[in-house]
């Protein structure tokens, strides 16, 4: 009789608890899985939220800062850097184009970037895609705004909403900017980056909006009706940082340490790439501690397969020394039991894959619009594999626990009867 038909019936009789026992296995896989899928994940979808942008100019401080909080819109800005800086820099023999972006207000919880129409001709992203636009256009008046993506999704802005800007980073009621609004022109397509959760404005709008407004707060006794606005000049001061292409490549050291030295105020330069790279010298760390969490409960899973298959052997005694008295040498025996905890195994993976598999589906979605993280529904990496690899190899080495025991019981223990 094929050995693998004994394991099915085996496996079949005591179809609840294998099938509790491979549930276990399949939510530690899934864990593990869904851990270094998201790892995955994020990196990737961090890489290509900018592309084709050669540097990252802010004002002086650590580079992983400027670039968390420019690109990925992540944090503040300690300092701004003038306008006339930024005019210094786009004059430079080498740089091609440059988008000032100014950042510190926000409209219900979503960040609003302050920028030029530039901003939507020059933007890159994964492997220099551009930004299209689902409807409208991009803003040509003072008061114009473009919604991202997910900021149309969530909020219901289409072509012709007003929305109120408020200073800082909340939403709160007495720093809201709710005498000039704006009026949404354009919607952009969904991206998979920042731009899908951020408002953009043009720069003269951030400058009409602050008119009134110093430290912060609205000056007292001093109120700018949204009409006059067009009579002052509303050219930025200040911006909060710019994003920098050059017309060569072989250029951007150069360019760099020119921002890097600048005489009229202290400035940092960044190569985003580079930078990206140093920002996951920093979380490294937590991922491979996420991950070796991972790996332990994935390590319980299979103790408990363990632990089940051998606890299972005190019942099965008969049923083994009927296999022992038909001509099954110790070897069949132990192989038997080597193959119900492989099957176990196994199944879990599958399960584990196929529950990954959906709540990518499910939850995907809703981790990118609530907390930017990219989860996509797609078949197992060649990390994955791996891992699974490793995990059918865990189970194996596990097996062997039950099988040397089932191997040593002997004919005529199994023939005992035990009171």
């Amino acid at each position: 009789m094929p050995l693998w038909y004994l394991t099915r019936r085996s496996i079949a009789n005591r179809a609840l608890t294998v099938a509790l026992t491979a549930l276990c296995v399949a939510l530690s896989v899934a864990l593990l899985l869904g851990v270094e899928r998201l790892r995955t994940d994020a990196r990737e979808g961090f890489a290509q939220t900018l592309s084709g942008t050669d540097l990252v100019v802010g004002a002086r401080g650590g580079a992983v800062q400027l670039l968390l909080y420019a690109v990925f819109h992540i944090g503040d800005a300690t300092s701004d850097m003038s306008w006339r800086s930024v005019q210094a820099i786009a004059g430079h023999p080498q740089v091609e184009w440059l988008v000032p972006l100014s950042l510190g207000d926000s409209h219900r919880g979503f960040r609003v970037v302050g920028t030029t129409a530039a901003f939507f001709e020059r933007y890159r992203y994964a492997d220099g895609r551009p930004l299209r636009f689902a409807s409208g256009a991009p803003f040509a008046d003072v008061f114009d705004a473009v919604v991202g993506a997910e900021v149309a999704a969530r909020l219901g802005y289409a072509a012709g909403d007003a929305i109120v800007v408020a200073h800082g980073a909340g939403d709160i009621g007495f720093a809201r900017h709710d005498d000039k609004p704006f009026t949404v022109v354009g919607v952009l397509e969904r991206t998979g980056t920042p731009v899908d959760r951020s408002v953009f404005v043009s720069l003269e709008g951030i400058g009409a909006i602050h008119l009134d407004w110093a430290g912060g707060a609205r000056m007292p006794g001093l109120n700018i009706p949204a009409g006059q606005v067009r009579r002052f000049d509303l050219t930025p001061k200040t911006v909060t940082a710019a994003l920098v292409g050059l017309k060569s490549r072989t250029a951007v050291f150069r360019v760099q340490r020119y921002v890097n030295a600048y005489a009229d105020e202290p400035l940092t330069a960044v190569l985003p790439g580079v930078t990206l790279q140093q920002l996951w010298g920093v979380v490294v760390i937590a991922e491979r501690a996420l991950l070796a969490v991972s790996a332990l409960v994935v390590l319980v899973g299979l103790a408990g397969l363990v632990a089940v298959v051998t606890a299972s052997l005190g019942e099965r005694r008969r049923e083994l020394a009927i296999l022992r008295a038909l001509g099954a040498g110790p070897r069949h025996v132990f192989a038997l039991l080597v193959l119900e905890s492989l099957a176990i195994g196994l199944a879990g993976c599958v399960l584990g894959v196929l529950a990954v598999h959906g709540a990518a589906l499910a939850l995907g979605p809703w981790l990118m619009s609530e907390h930017g993280l990219l989860m996509t529904a797609r078949a197992p990496s060649a990390n994955e594999w791996m891992l699974l690899g490793g995990v059918l190899a865990a189970t194996l080495v596990a097996s062997v626990v039950p099988g040397v025991r089932a191997y040593r019981q002997s004919l005529a223990d199994g023939m005992t009867i035990r009171v």
